[in-house]
């Protein structure tokens, strides 16, 4: 009887043991299967590129996004393939970061720069093979993979680029043009002045192309000035000119602030700008006018100046408007206030008095593409006058005109006020070519139209 009792609790003891190790096993079992999940993923990686390549040869930016939503980006391999020979163009990996959340970047989107020059490859087909790869340990631990493969032509002869006239001199705040040809179709052609790029467009006439470019108010004398033009392929061909350097004198101005000057603009400015509102004195709130908002300002100007008609609208000399010039171009101004000074900031147009609100009419042909309110040039007009020439027309006390409408030259566009950071009724008058703020002297100048650009085109 005992021993029956004793066989009863040995079975019942190992029972439970076993069903320990059964439940142990299920609970690892199941741990494994989740690790083996976290890792072992299998969705691939995604590749998307922006441009269509074709040719092959120079240095190219590819625009490329990959993403990776699991266990993330591992690796981007840009490898060229001609036959039995290869070379790699970019290798670019990431350190794991983790194991149970994604290891590396789920998403890369940035401009690949490609150079094949440096591949070996010879002309004629080539492959352009792209390898993203994740963190997965799936694919005996290499990871999930995608593999794009784009036949591509090497081309390694670039562009015959001939100049047919360059700017012979130009100064600080100056603007130039240059007429060029390019025996084939280029994908990107224009002046290039050291690290500054200025686009070109056809002329419509043969192989010629015109590029109008700038030097800024502070310029130095540029090191380098050459016309470039780019294929498909990245190939780059050159044909420098030479243009002489001419400085320009310093002006310099001061301008009294006033109280009653601060107590008149500051609320309209509080208007435009909320986070002014309620905060610093009046001397902070106009220093943060005058620097911040401005600088917002010049780059606002900029973008919109960046997109331009491909024609010329305009023609012959631009209109001055009647009236006394009261500050010029490139004045650089000391501000006071109680005889302190408080500020400087340099003048990048010239400001005309005529009549309390006067007429003010479209300096040339063109379109407008900017007409409202912007900080301290109050309510504004840009006009397009295509190639990257642009006229504007500020504190107005009204805006007469739309942006997408084709104004003529002379016709009426608004009237003068004072509006932002005026102290009285007048029309600051700006020229700018490709965002870049220059001398409207020039471009109110028939003689200087006529020997720098029409005379180019007639030789042309």
């Amino acid at each position: 009887m005992a021993t029956h009792i004793r066989l009863r609790g040995s079975s019942r003891k190992g029972g439970f043991f076993k069903m320990f190790f059964l439940a142990l096993a299920t609970t690892a079992g199941l741990a494994l299967a989740v690790v083996a999940f976290l890792l072992f993923e299998f969705e691939k990686p995604t590749l998307v590129l922006d441009k269509q390549i074709k040719y092959l040869g120079g240095r190219i930016e590819l625009p490329l996004h990959a993403t990776d939503n699991k266990s993330g980006i591992s690796a981007v391999i840009i490898t060229l393939a001609q036959g039995d020979k290869s070379a790699t163009l970019l290798e670019r990996t990431f350190p794991r970061a983790a194991w149970f959340k994604p290891a590396g970047p789920q998403s890369l989107n940035e401009k690949v720069v490609i150079d094949a020059q440096k591949a070996g490859i010879k002309e004629g087909d080539a492959e352009l093979i792209i390898l993203v790869r994740d963190f997965s340990l799936n694919g005996l631990f290499k990871g999930n993979r995608t593999l794009t493969r784009i036949p591509v032509t090497m081309d390694t002869v670039p562009p015959k680029v001939a100049l047919v006239h360059g700017q012979r001199v130009i100064q600080p705040g100056g603007s130039g043009m240059a007429l060029y040809t390019v025996a084939e179709l280029p994908a990107r052609h224009g002046v290039l002045i050291d690290n500054v790029f200025f686009p070109g467009f056809a002329t419509g006439k043969n192989n010629t192309y015109v590029a109008y470019f700038a030097l800024p108010w502070d310029a130095g004398q540029p090191e380098k000035t050459r016309i470039v033009a780019y294929d498909e392929a990245g190939n780059e061909g050159t044909a420098p000119f030479a243009a002489v350097f001419k400085p320009v004198p310093d002006k310099r101005d001061s301008i009294t602030i006033s109280e009653q000057f601060l107590l008149q603009k500051m609320p309209e400015f509080e208007q435009h700008y909320p986070e002014m509102q309620g905060t610093g004195t009046l001397v902070e709130k106009y220093l943060y006018v005058n620097n911040q908002i401005r600088r917002n300002n010049a780059e606002a100007i900029a973008k919109v100046c960046a997109a331009t008609d491909p024609q010329q609208l305009w023609s012959d000399r631009f209109l001055r408007m009647p009236g006394s010039g009261r500050a010029g171009y490139a004045d650089q101004r000391t501000y006071l206030y109680n005889g302190t000074a408080i500020d400087t900031q340099t003048h990048l147009g010239v400001d005309i008095a005529s009549l309390e609100r006067a007429e003010i009419r479209a300096a040339n042909r063109g379109k407008v593409v900017f007409a409202d309110y912007l900080g301290i040039y109050g309510n504004m007009v840009i006009i397009d006058h295509g190639q990257g020439i642009a006229s504007l027309y500020s504190h107005l006390s009204s805006i007469d005109t739309t942006v997408g409408t084709l104004v003529e030259k002379n016709q009426p566009i608004g009237r003068s006020g004072a509006t932002g950071m005026a102290g009285g009724d007048h029309l600051h008058f700006s020229m700018l070519v490709h965002g870049i703020f220059v001398t409207p002297i020039e471009w109110w100048d028939q003689h200087w139209i006529d020997v720098n650009i029409k005379s180019a085109f007639n030789e042309s």
